[in-house]
């Protein structure tokens, strides 16, 4: 095996050197690079006490939250669960995609206004008008690529709590809403965007959706139909879940579980080269004590201090302005996509093999025998012929110092390879990079050090270790729960977020999303009225009002705000089957 192992060494450096000479790397001013050192790279991660097993994340450690936001971009179900976004992202709309508007007047918006990604959302803001029914509703299509800004989280909600806290920043220099309506957003923002030629601001509510700055720029009308909806009769205190409302406000909800899980709304296409994450402790420094004690889904930008708000807008008119393609030419949503799929379902059946008690000592040990070999299957690729596996009985400082070479290979095999790559990284994609080094290395370190524990109490069936007394097992077994407890919780990957069981066929997994569920309003909203100027926008009052409802929604919208959550269930969302026919129970 030694010898095959020489051979492969031998092969990778001569793959390495083939490489270099089709894709040379440019060291212009650098001294003694080398495209590849396989022996340096080695030596400069293989410091023990870099690779130390009791060495876990920092308290304010971001690196995991970093990785976590950025696998969830343009993804329903994560942005749903932590609506409080706390990243900008610049992309575009590439040519040809079709947007939708829904008016109740037959005129395109000569403003700012609203355009959605699927016809389920827009087609219910083609509500009921003075002719006696129906509205009209806009198709367009791309005929360039849109240049726009992505805000992360539930970034068109519209409440308090600090979903909108980001673009508050960037329209005014604050997080504190005490501007006006969204119609006031939408205006602020495409009044500042206009100078580094940004088209429209990307958010997401019940679906995706785009604040377009100019219906003459850049898209093209394919249709403007006038079509035919039934009215939308409104009951207090709210409809009857058979009403045609609900058809309605379902679809809007059942068009952005497309979205749910990676890769999320491909039609907006991001440019990671140029992420700005709150979450970035350099950039944002004052958010780490802000943060300090809260749970996630407590986290938001509010408490920025202006020192860092300056920070950020200099960041981000730097990236904005950028006239050319940047960076290393990593594909980095497809890195982090690839290292979620390599350890989700895994860390996921480990937790469900370890979710067992027993007073019989026979299923436990078979059951810690199953763990185990599922952590060797884990750490197959990195379990060097070279490891000298001590006796038993070892302890101390040096117990499970022997799978350290295992920890580092596990740790740093995605990214190793990046030592040439990084000069032409930008700061953003150095970002990336430590948050993926950050999440990597805790996984592995955590399964690592398991599976040695495994070794040593002789439950490995490639190793030959004498097995420890009986209740060794018993307390490996409890060990084990809490460590892959805790990574889990560290990791916090929406992806472990389903319903249990799994929902039927005429059912839909949900996550209560605005407007439905949301804190209801000081006072109820009065009955609706159909205004012929659908587009004029209700007077600032106190929010949910302040920062509120798009005007052309407010029938639909107001009648769903009446289905208002528990507070605890609306701060932490937790998944329930729904009915996708009528009637609905949400």
């Amino acid at each position: 095996m030694r010898s095959q192992s020489l051979v492969a060494a031998l092969s990778l450096g001569s793959t390495a050197l083939a490489l270099h000479s089709q894709f040379p790397v440019n060291t212009a001013g650098e001294t003694g690079v080398r495209p590849l050192d396989i022996v340096n790279l080695n030596s400069f991660s293989s410091n023990p006490e870099q690779w130390n097993f009791d060495e876990g994340p920092a308290e304010n450690a971001t690196g995991n939250l970093i990785f976590d936001t950025v696998n969830s971009f343009l993804q329903h179900w994560p942005n749903t669960r932590y609506r409080n976004g706390h990243n900008i992202v610049p992309g575009v709309i590439p040519i040809g995609t079709l947007l939708y508007h829904g008016t109740s007047r037959d005129t395109i918006p000569s403003e700012p206004d609203w355009i959605a990604t699927d016809p389920e959302h827009s087609i219910i803001f083609a509500r009921y008008n003075a002719r006696g029914g129906g509205g009209w509703h806009l198709t367009l299509a791309t005929t360039r690529p849109l240049k726009v800004l992505y805000f992360d989280g539930s970034s068109a909600a519209k409440f308090t709590n600090g979903v909108m806290d980001v673009q508050f920043i960037v329209a005014w220099g604050d997080s504190i809403p005490e501007r006006a309506d969204d119609r006031a957003v939408i205006k602020a923002l495409c009044t500042w965007g206009k100078e580094f030629g940004i088209d429209g601001f990307a958010r997401m509510e019940m679906d995706f959706e785009v604040m377009l700055c100019d219906f003459t720029a850049g898209v093209e009308v394919v249709s403007f139909l006038d079509v035919v909806l039934p009215k939308v009769e409104i009951v207090y205190p709210q409809p009857p879940f058979d009403s045609d409302i609900w058809i309605r406000g379902f679809e809007v909800m059942h068009a952005g579980s497309w979205r749910n899980r990676y890769p999320g709304d491909s039609r907006i296409v991001l440019d990671l080269t140029g992420l700005i994450s709150l979450y970035d402790t350099a950039l944002a420094p004052s958010l780490v004590p802000v943060r300090a004690g809260l749970e996630r889904c407590d986290h938001r930008v509010l408490g920025l201090s202006s020192e860092d708000i300056s920070r950020l807008m200099r960041k981000l008119t730097e990236v904005v302005s950028r006239p050319d393609p940047v960076g290393s030419g990593i594909d980095w949503k497809t890195l982090i996509h690839v290292i979620v799929d390599r350890y989700a379902d895994r860390l996921e059946l480990m937790q469900h093999l370890l979710n067992f008690t027993s007073s019989d000592s026979q299923e436990l040990l078979q059951r810690a025998k199953l763990a185990q070999a599922q952590l060797r299957i884990m750490l197959t690729p990195y379990l060097l012929h070279s490891i000298a596996v001590p006796s038993a009985g070892t302890s101390g400082v040096n117990a499970s110092r022997w799978a350290s070479p295992m920890f580092r290979h596990c740790a740093t095999t995605h990214t190793s390879q990046m030592i040439n790559q990084r000069p032409s990284m930008t700061s953003s994609e150095h970002l990336l990079l430590k948050a993926v080094e950050d999440t990597t290395r805790e996984i592995c370190r955590v399964t690592t050090k398991m599976w040695a524990d495994g070794v040593m109490s002789g439950l490995d069936t490639l190793f030959q270790v004498e097995m420890n007394e009986e209740g060794e097992v018993t307390r490996l077994m409890g060990e084990w729960r809490q460590d892959m407890q805790k990574l889990m919780s560290w990791l916090d990957w929406s992806v472990w977020i389903k319903c249990r069981p799994a929902c039927g066929p005429e059912e839909m997994c949900y996550l209560p999303t605005w407007p439905i569920g949301a804190p209801r309003r000081r006072n109820p909203p009065p009955p609706p009225r159909y205004p012929q100027n659908a587009t004029d926008a209700p007077e600032a009052k106190y929010f949910v009002d302040r920062v509120g409802l798009p005007p052309e929604g407010q029938a639909v919208s107001d009648a769903i705000f009446f289905l208002a959550a528990p507070v605890e269930d609306w701060r932490k969302p937790q998944p329930k089957c729904i009915r996708r026919l009528l009637p609905y129970g949400f």
